[in-house]
């Protein structure tokens, strides 16, 4: 099963995700970075094929050749850890 990384909806693919292929829950870019299985923060350029040319948003349709859709539930990011952790450091005494 395929999900959208924008509004985590379920995506039913006919045929391969071409680049104007957008999300019918919440329009948003389907052949993007963050989409892609090679998709990685923490990698070069952020992706995990070393071939591929830089992309700077990772939100919007590219015409990477590498594309490949990534299968499963979409895991979102916490915020809220990391944020409390500042608090508590930032904290005002009173």
């Amino acid at each position: 099963m395929y999900h959208c990384h924008a509004c985590g909806g379920e995506i039913e693919l006919i045929d391969k995700v071409k680049r104007a292929d957008s999300c019918d829950h919440c329009g948003a870019d389907l052949h993007c970075c963050k989409n892609c299985k090679f998709y990685d923060t923490y990698a070069h350029n952020g992706c995990r094929e070393s071939s591929t040319l830089y992309e700077p948003d990772k939100v919007k349709a590219n015409f990477c050749t590498y594309f490949v859709y990534k299968e499963g539930a979409v895991e979102k990011e916490d915020t809220a850890a990391p944020l409390s952790a500042l608090e508590a450091l930032f904290k005002k005494k009173k």
